[in-house]
């Protein structure tokens, strides 16, 4: 169904969800939990994340890594158009480990700019959009090219210590009110440690880190079914109104429509 500029749809593989889109929408800094490969269809948009500053236009193919703190937006007036595959971390994990044992999948290049990627990748959409089989070999054969592409697989970035300990205390319960001064107990740093250290190691302070692993809880509530108020809820937010204002900043939809786009 579509809703607006965007379009959200099921997959035949588990683990799996298509997004299209066009749209002049200029998305502020935020993250998705899953792998992100997509094509550029029309236009152009700018990009800077942890990999760079970076434009890409149409032709090109789009990767971003679970966790990556990112925005994007429109080159000029006309918007952009772009097809997304958004996977599950342990169906890439799985799939790497098919193309080499032991391997850990990391996009380190946000953009390609090879053809025959792009073509994978459609052909790949149109498998897991459609009742066309073949989804997970075209899925094996689009890793492995990115990863010829890319020159192997990047190293993990590693984050300190004490600010991996206070990422931890959000993530382990991203509904809890949690101050600077409890990150900075939990880490045996300063408040200004922990706001300095967490913004240099993620991209986001830690407030906005929290509303972000809360927003991702409530767009998967939403997908399995929750009602919009209780997914407010159950997610941290203080109402139904500021879940949806913050869904639409980082999805381009609201968590209706993206209800209404999964029945």
């Amino acid at each position: 169904m579509t809703k607006g500029q965007f379009r959200v749809r099921r997959c035949g593989l588990d683990g799996v969800e298509a997004v299209e889109a066009r749209t002049r929408h200029a998305f502020p800094r935020h993250i998705h939990e899953q792998f992100g490969v997509g094509v550029v269809d029309e236009g152009a948009q700018v990009s800077r994340s942890g990999r760079g500053m970076v434009e890409a236009v149409a032709g090109d193919t789009i990767t971003v890594n679970p966790g990556e703190v990112h925005d994007g937006a429109p080159i000029g007036e006309a918007g952009r158009a772009w097809r997304m595959l958004y996977f599950d971390p342990s169906l890439i994990a799985a799939a790497a480990d098919d193309l080499g044992p032991g391997r850990r999948m990391e996009f380190h290049l946000p953009v390609v700019r090879t053809p025959r990627v792009a073509r994978r990748f459609r052909a790949l959409f149109a498998a897991m959009t459609t009742v066309g089989e073949g989804g997970e070999e075209l899925l094996l054969m689009l890793l492995a090219d990115l990863m010829r592409e890319q020159g192997g697989l990047a190293p993990q970035a590693s984050v300190p210590r004490a600010l991996a300990i206070a990422r931890r205390r959000i993530d382990e319960d991203p509904t809890a009110a949690v101050t600077l001064a409890d990150l900075a107990t939990e880490s045996g740093l300063s408040r200004f440690q922990v706001l300095r250290g967490f913004a240099k190691a993620t991209g986001l302070t830690p407030h906005a880190y929290l509303v972000q692993r809360r927003i991702a809880m409530a767009r998967r509530l939403i997908a399995s079914g929750s009602r919009l108020a209780d997914a407010a809820v159950e997610s941290g937010f203080a109402d139904q109104s500021h879940m949806t204002r913050t869904f639409v900043r980082n999805y381009g939809l609201s968590p209706g429509a993206y209800a209404q786009a999964l029945a």
